[in-house]
């Protein structure tokens, strides 16, 4: 078995049958367009009948969040795969084409609309002219908005570089400290746990994410190489322990801004409890879906069938970042 269906042949009629591929790239592009309403059109069904204010600009707020959280997954997903792939005996030299460059774009993109909004006082910009770019130095929001701007510049042209493209590591570390001091405010209650708690949250999502889909397009890279198997299995066993990490911070930090007494009431009278409610309930399918995988990978007579579950993970997993992004736009719950 191979991860490639095999070419479409002709017909009696001299005509080319539609490629087979054909179906799954259409069904990939509307999973991909879905993900990116979940964060336009999310914020007011979530607010409806909660007697929440939404913010100006929260849908455009959560989807430039959405892209930035993508374009920081794919980079370190990539580099993460790589070292495995470099550990496993006799793997092929071989590797697809890295997205590492358009991510950094994409997240250079985000990062710049993000510090246009914290640059008019995190209102939208009506013109170039409500933009205080020297504002930006002289404010906490505004250093970390600069750093992620700076730190996805960095990675791009790090990425782009043939001698060193592992350097990108440190400017990509560098947007993730920034992103996690930026949503823990000094004025919240013990920022620095609240920052460590996303820290490590934002890290092994990255690595699980960015992994998984950089994984699968290795094995397609590959083909029949018996490497293949072995590479899925040691991503798999890395990303259990990535799961547990990713479940424990957050249900820490969940915790931390729904205390236990108020936490059912929360999932379903405010928009970040209902927000949430949803992650939650997409991490449970993600969670079936690895473990589909793994069982797959172990049982099975061809190793390769785990790729199927695996693919549908993928397309879960872009419904939970276009959910984090989104609540990262509504209002923090009130500590009753």
């Amino acid at each position: 078995m191979t991860l490639t269906r095999p070419p479409s042949r002709t017909t009696g009629t001299g005509r080319h049958a539609r490629p087979t591929g054909t179906g799954r790239t259409v069904a990939v592009l509307v999973l991909v367009v879905l993900a990116a309403l979940i964060p336009v059109l999310g914020p007011s069904p979530a607010l409806h009948g909660t007697g929440e204010a939404e913010a100006p600009g929260t849908g455009g707020i959560a989807l430039l969040r959405t892209v930035l959280f993508a374009a920081l997954s794919v980079p370190v997903g990539e580099l993460f795969v790589n070292r495995l792939a470099r550990s496993l005996p006799g793997a092929p030299p071989q590797r697809p084409r890295s997205w590492a460059p358009y991510a950094a774009a994409a997240g250079f993109v985000a990062a710049l609309g993000l510090a246009s909004v914290v640059a008019t006082g995190n209102l939208v910009p009506d013109s170039a002219a409500d933009i205080d770019v020297g504002g930006l130095y002289s404010t906490r929001d505004g250093k970390l908005a600069l750093l992620e701007v700076n730190g996805f510049l960095a990675a791009g042209l790090c990425a782009t570089s043939r001698r060193r493209p592992g350097l990108q590591v440190w400017p990509l570390a560098a947007v993730i400290v920034a992103e996690a001091l930026r949503a823990h405010p000094t004025t919240e209650y013990s920022p620095l746990l609240g920052s460590g708690l996303t820290l490590v949250h934002l890290t092994c999502a990255s690595l699980w994410v960015g992994g998984l889909l950089y994984a699968l397009r290795t094995l397609r890279t590959w083909r029949e190489a018996a490497a293949g198997p072995a590479l899925l299995g040691l991503y798999a066993r890395v990303a259990a322990v990535l799961l547990a990490a990713i479940t424990a911070t957050g249900v820490c930090s969940s915790l931390r801004r729904m205390p236990p007494g108020t936490i059912v009431d929360q999932l379903t009278d405010t928009a970040y409890g209902r927000v949430l409610l949803a992650k939650v309930i997409l991490m449970v399918a993600v969670a079936a879906l690895a473990l589909w995988a793994r069982i797959r990978l172990g049982r099975a007579a061809d190793p390769l069938t785990a790729c199927v579950p695996a693919r549908a993970e993928v397309a879960a997993l872009a419904f939970v970042v276009a959910v984090s992004g989104l609540l990262t736009a509504l209002p923090v719950p009130i500590r009753w």
